[in-house]
């Protein structure tokens, strides 16, 4: 099994920056892409990020582009977020995602076996 969590959301005004965390425990060897959805209730969840857990190489979702970075830092299995130029839009509860044992469409949130419980960041003036 894998464990994650997220922390270092919270509150910060428009074009502001912010990183939030996703801690991994148990068998983080069987990670291989670590993943960042957010979600506002009564909408869908959607994606923002990918970073693959061997390489680091990452994936964004056209509505951060630019303006998020995603890493991983292995040796404290951790994945980071980076998130500049904030924006009112991107006021949600982040969520960090692993697919483990397989590979996955990286997009999609069936894609990952494994969730974090949320953090929230909320961008307001």
């Amino acid at each position: 099994q894998v464990q994650l969590a997220e922390s270092g959301g919270g509150l910060v005004q428009p074009g502001g920056s912010l990183r939030i965390s996703c801690k991994a425990s148990g068998q983080t060897s069987r990670i291989l892409v670590m993943a960042w959805f957010r979600h506002v209730p009564g909408k869908e969840r959607e994606f923002v990020a990918t970073s693959n857990w061997s390489t680091g190489s990452t994936y964004y979702g056209d509505s951060v582009q630019g303006r998020f970075t995603a890493s991983v830092d292995n040796a404290k299995n951790t994945g980071y977020l980076q998130m500049n130029n904030l924006k009112p839009e991107d006021t949600a509860a982040y969520y960090c995602a692993a697919a483990a044992d397989q590979i996955t469409v990286l997009t999609i949130q069936s894609g990952y076996n494994y969730w974090g419980q949320g953090t929230q960041v909320t961008v307001s003036s």
